[in-house]
């Protein structure tokens, strides 16, 4: 696995972040004293380097498919700069050790301002709420189309989106992303990949259409639902029980019925409220056809909530029944090295092994 990484960064000519060794990453550190996060991946400390600026150091202690999650950060996000996504400063690799050295974010990540399960999470205004949603479109797009190649996330979620200072997004973590030529608009996989509950319905059967850039589009709509707390307060009805959140965001939204219940929202925030469950609605369509590109997502967000048209009604019977349903809300993360899908046609059943963030 060294060899391939090694071997895979000395094709790279073009890269801005500084290689550092073990020695370097230790001493900023100050020996992995402060523990910022833990996860599938590994763990990630606070660090600072010699100029005083503040980084966070994520170390690989569980390597996948060979090195390839490891290269896959080098190579997205060593390539890119933009406003919305996470800087990477730097990386380490030194046999058995494997380091990443991002740009460090005061505000944390996206979930724990929207976690239904943290009785004390801090709640982040209607402005702020669609300050956020549109920078994280606008990084989506340019990953999309704003690069030499294009650049599929393929695990667009509230964990891995970074707040900085200032509450501007940071699209983080492209350890499932995947390059394509711009022109390329039908992506071969050998496995699905993403996190349970935010990926595209195409990802679990194959049998619905093909894989595209429309699989992070699908993400975002989940993402956004999650920001407007639709799928949390669903799951408590009742009503919902028999039928699959989306439908019942659509039923209501249909019936002219106020979907965000918030007494103390003025006129303007019930209006990004509408605009945001209108664009989610659009995103999160079953067939990919039907789902905007992120470019025409941003135009909606920056437009005119008054022209936007009511998307069609999502499939309530999906092909692969009930299982998917349960696919779609759960919140577990696959990747390609970690789902058998055995699917051919809609009729067939799926075998998940999945594994926990």
């Amino acid at each position: 696995m060294y060899d391939t990484i090694e071997g895979f960064l000395q094709t790279q000519n073009n890269f801005m972040p500084i290689r550092y060794n073990y020695y370097n990453i230790k001493r900023m550190t100050r020996g992995f004293k402060e523990k910022l996060g833990e996860g599938g991946y590994g763990s990630v400390y606070k660090g600072k380097l010699r100029s005083g600026r503040n980084v966070a150091v994520k170390m690989l202690s569980k390597p996948k498919a060979g090195g390839q999650d490891f290269m896959n950060e080098v190579a997205t996000i060593g390539r890119i700069h933009h406003v919305n996504v996470v800087g990477l400063v730097g990386y380490c690799v030194e046999r058995t050790k494997r380091a990443l050295v991002y740009d460090f974010m005061p505000n944390g990540s996206l979930d724990k301002y929207i976690s239904t399960s943290q009785e004390q999470s801090p709640v982040l205004s209607w402005q702020r709420k669609y300050d956020v949603v549109l920078g994280v479109a606008q990084g989506i797009e340019y990953l999309h189309r704003g690069c030499d190649v294009r650049i599929l996330h393929f695990d667009i979620k509230p964990h891995n989106i970074l707040l900085d200072e200032n509450f501007i997004p940071k699209i983080s973590d492209f350890g499932l992303a995947k390059l394509y030529p711009t022109d390329n608009s039908i992506v071969t996989l050998t496995a699905a990949r993403g996190t349970i509950g935010y990926v595209a319905p195409e990802l679990i059967s194959r049998s619905i259409g093909a894989i595209s850039y429309k699989a992070d589009v699908y993400s975002f709509g989940m993402l956004l639902m999650e920001m407007l707390d639709l799928k949390g307060n669903v799951v408590e009805t009742e009503e919902k029980s028999s039928q699959y959140f989306p439908c019942w965001v659509y039923d209501k939204f249909n019936k002219g019925k106020e979907i965000v219940v918030d007494e103390e929202a003025n006129d303007d925030e019930k209006e990004m409220a509408r605009k945001m469950t209108l664009v989610a609605l659009w995103c999160i369509q079953t067939n990919p056809v039907q789902r905007p590109s992120m470019s025409k997502v941003v135009e909606m967000l920056e437009g005119e909530v008054q022209v936007l048209e009511v998307p069609p009604q999502p499939i309530q019977s999906q092909p692969i029944g009930p299982l998917f349903h349960q696919i779609m809300e759960s919140s577990m993360t696959f990747s390609s090295d970690s789902i058998a899908l055995l699917e051919n046609s809609a009729n067939n059943p799926v075998e998940l092994d999945i594994c926990s963030d």
